[in-house]
């Protein structure tokens, strides 16, 4: 009887946590694109480690999902809300990049064909077990119905491939590594819309924990000369076009500041003093990362001089 009791109680806890997931904040693009906005937070026991947008496109016949979430349960958390939007089944999913808040979720949708980069499925392969743990520590939770499903299909780095899904028309674009080694940005030219994954966030702090950092300056500046009037960010509110202009003014001034003051000589902490971090002090999380981010900049600016 004790071990019936247990496992009606395990039955009734796993619905009630995925239940209590943050809902997203649904916003209607247009008519058949939303943006699924998640919190502005680290994983964490109250979110459950959903912290990620999500992009919801519906075709012809079915639903382009990019971005799926950290977990099963986050992926089937996502379902949820899209069967509220549309009754079309998500029969694509898009990774803008591997790491795990935008890429387990993947497991949540059966059928679906996931694209990305090549570099993205690669380094999901290589590094999925390791972001699986990351949310399991930062949750204080198991989940063992999560676990990495890779990309049917790859593109190239440095690539732009204008194709067609399920009546939408779309441009997958692979640049050199920017926020990781293996991003993708996903532009729809008949909507004037932007999903540009990490490459872009909004009000928050970007994680240089993979970047390449004068390669992303690189990209934004080609962002910045795409025709859109909304970019879905991979964190943080939607975006304008202005929006995403000025966030490529600000990564360009760090990375010029760092440069300048490595070759002043100087420390990565004396170069943090060198700085106007004004703009960036306005943004989430700004004493947990700009640290690390300055130093991830210095490791760089170090090895192209050395």
């Amino acid at each position: 009887m004790r071990k019936l009791m247990l496992t009606l109680a395990l039955l009734f806890v796993v619905p009630m946590a995925w239940a209590g997931l943050p809902a997203p904040k649904v916003h209607k693009v247009n008519d058949r694109i939303y943006a699924l906005i998640g919190p502005m937070e680290f994983p964490n026991p109250k979110n459950q480690g959903y912290m990620v947008n999500s992009t919801v496109i519906v075709g012809e016949k079915g639903v382009i999902l990019i971005d799926t979430g950290f977990t099963d349960e986050v992926g089937k958390h996502l379902a949820a809300t899209i069967a509220k939007l549309t009754p079309k089944p998500v029969t694509h999913i898009i990774n803008t990049h591997h790491h795990g808040d935008h890429t387990l979720g993947n497991v949540a949708f059966p059928g679906a064909r996931i694209i990305s980069s090549e570099k993205c499925r690669s380094e999901l392969e290589k590094t999925g077990a390791e972001w699986i743990q990351i949310v399991e520590n930062a949750t204080g939770r198991k989940f063992s119905n999560t676990r990495p499903v890779l990309a049917h299909a790859t593109y190239q780095e440095n690539t732009r491939v204008d194709l067609t899904i399920d009546g939408v028309r779309m441009v997958l674009w692979t640049p050199f590594g920017s926020h990781t080694a293996g991003d993708m940005l996903v532009y729809l030219p008949d909507d004037k819309v932007l999903v540009a994954g990490d490459v872009l966030v909004h009000r928050i702090m970007p994680a240089f924990r993979d970047a390449y950092v004068k390669n992303w300056v690189n990209t934004l500046e080609e962002v910045g000369k795409l025709d859109f009037k909304t970019a879905i960010p991979g964190h943080g509110p939607l975006m304008t076009k202005a929006d995403a202009l000025k966030f490529h003014r600000m990564m360009a001034r760090l990375y010029a500041g760092v440069e300048a003051g490595y070759k002043k000589g100087l420390t990565d902490s004396e170069i943090r003093n060198t700085l106007d971090l004004s703009e960036w002090k306005r943004l989430k999380h700004f004493e947990e990362s700009m640290g690390g981010n300055i130093n991830r900049t210095y490791l760089e600016v170090e090895a192209a001089n050395f």
